[in-house]
């Protein structure tokens, strides 16, 4: 149960910075975000593995680096944050003024996968692998991964690379229901293929 609890609050404190960052207007928006999910890592990660996003929890599982029995429970703690911390925003700020915003599919559906893959191959390289264990760096390249992806196309799609997220952000009111799909199937998929990519580039046991 205390890994399920680590789940939720660093999943909650992740999807309630991106709202009420975003809300805010700030430019600094990607920083807090990524930032937010840097020290939620550091301080849980050793409870839980500071996981906070349900394509991470499925690409850690593929690696090998997750009980099968904790998946389901970490999904559902991960994606119950989102919604606490999508109505919180919600309560506290209202309807973005400009209302949700619209993207396209098939760069949406890129991005998120290009991204969700390289958010979860940092956290396999950097948290899992035998090469970097000890290491005190983790949070700081995850965090930083987020950072990059949400400058880099954040205006493509969003900038979710998590389904918590994406869950999170449609309660908000800043993405619409229909972009919901593509945040739970892109994002899934590309911690499935990270977790490919990295049992294809490394020997059993590392």
């Amino acid at each position: 149960m205390k890994k399920y609890i680590v789940e939720f609050i660093g999943t909650f404190f992740l999807v309630f910075t991106v709202g009420m960052a975003v809300q805010s207007g700030s430019p600094l928006a990607p920083l807090a975000i990524g930032s937010a999910l840097m020290v939620m890592i550091f301080a849980g990660g050793h409870v839980s593995g500071g996981h906070f996003n349900p394509a991470v929890t499925l690409s850690v599982w593929l690696r090998g680096k997750c009980d099968t029995k904790d998946v389901v429970p970490y999904w559902i703690a991960q994606l119950a944050a989102g919604v606490a911390a999508g109505a919180i925003v919600l309560a506290l700020k209202g309807q973005p003024t400009l209302g949700a915003a619209t993207h396209e599919v098939v760069p949406s559906l890129i991005v998120e996968f290009l991204f969700t893959f390289a958010l979860a191959w940092v956290v396999l390289n950097a948290a899992t692998a035998k090469g970097t264990a000890g290491n005190s760096f983790y949070g700081l390249a995850i965090g930083f991964t987020v950072l990059t992806g949400a400058v880099a196309v954040g205006g493509v799609s969003g900038g979710a690379f998590n389904p918590a997220v994406g869950l999170g952000v449609v309660v908000m009111g800043l993405e619409k229901i229909s972009q919901l799909w593509i945040y739970l199937a892109a994002d899934l998929a590309g911690g499935a293929v990270a977790a490919l990519a990295f049992k294809a580039t490394h020997d059993k046991g590392e």
